[in-house]
């Protein structure tokens, strides 16, 4: 399978981009828009199977603030930023028509992206295990906690109320919630684009969303397009993992107020459903894209 990479100047600095495979037979084209802030592009290329099976072209890349992207500087993690790249993207690659996939903040990103700019040439979007709101988010999060063993949740508590998250406590904490609701270690024989050494973008994380995947406490704190779903005009798939941080509520918040919506629980997945259960993933992203083709 052919791949083709590249850069795109961007803010005096470049972004990266990795396209994988052809479009043929008039297939529109699959962007990728990965989670973190700052997570990588690097998970997505399980999803090349993708591309060679269904003779589809998928276009992802690395957001400015993370891996073959890396930037640093004051005043860059907005909303704005990436939507802009996301824009500038797709006129240096000529991609006038395009499904969009966004995997957790690449689902806020598309989101914002399709009820505030309204672009065209949009088919369907695929919303993978994201949000419509910090908000909600948040209070779902600390929802979870509760489950977690009595220890673990003075520790977030106690961390949250200090602004100290360096405590050995707290981060075991922390680390537990995310093996519960996230992901597990990649095994020595797992996929190699899992393996491999990435460059994550902390800060980015940071100063956009926050602390923790509970505390949206950054830039994107007030993110809320929950009064903007129902002027979707796009065909929209929702997945989410039984296990997921997207809980069974955001997830049917999003397919209960998007006009014309379909959502697949993924029932034993956490967080990266694609990773966890790759071929059923690309089973129903290829029927999905071909219906609306």
């Amino acid at each position: 399978m052919e791949i083709h990479e590249g850069r795109m100047p961007y803010l005096g600095y470049e972004t990266y981009y990795r396209v994988a495979g052809r479009s043929a037979g008039g297939k529109t084209p699959l962007v990728l828009l990965h989670g973190g802030p700052g997570s990588t592009h690097n998970y997505f290329e399980v999803l090349d199977a993708l591309a060679e099976a269904d003779s589809r072209q998928l276009v992802m890349y690395d957001q400015l603030g993370c891996g073959g992207s890396w930037a640093e500087a004051e005043g860059l993690w907005t909303m704005e930023t990436w939507l802009n790249e996301l824009e500038a993207l797709r006129e240096h690659l000529g991609l006038e028509e395009v499904h969009l996939l966004g995997q957790s903040w690449g689902g806020m990103l598309l989101l914002e992206y399709i009820c505030t700019r309204h672009p065209a040439g949009v088919k369907s979007i695929v919303l993978s295990s994201t949000l419509p709101s910090s908000r909600m988010w948040g209070e779902e999060q600390h929802r979870m906690i509760r489950f977690l063993p009595p220890e673990m949740q003075r520790a977030i508590a106690r961390a949250e109320a200090t602004g100290d998250y360096t405590g050995a406590d707290y981060q075991a904490a922390e680390a537990e919630y995310m093996l519960r609701h996230a992901a597990g270690p990649v095994p020595p024989d797992g996929p190699e684009c899992l393996l491999r050494p990435r460059r994550q973008g902390r800060t980015s994380y940071v100063e956009a969303w926050g602390p923790n995947e509970f505390t949206p406490a950054g830039a994107l704190r007030d993110f809320d397009v929950t009064e903007l779903l129902r002027d979707i005009r796009q065909p929209a798939l929702i997945i989410s993992g039984g296990n997921d941080l997207c809980t069974p509520y955001v997830a049917k918040y999003m397919y209960d107020h998007i006009p014309n919506a379909r959502w697949e629980l993924f029932r034993d997945c956490r967080h990266m459903c694609f990773v966890e259960d790759t071929p059923r993933y690309i089973d129903l992203l290829r029927e999905w894209l071909n219906i609306h083709d």
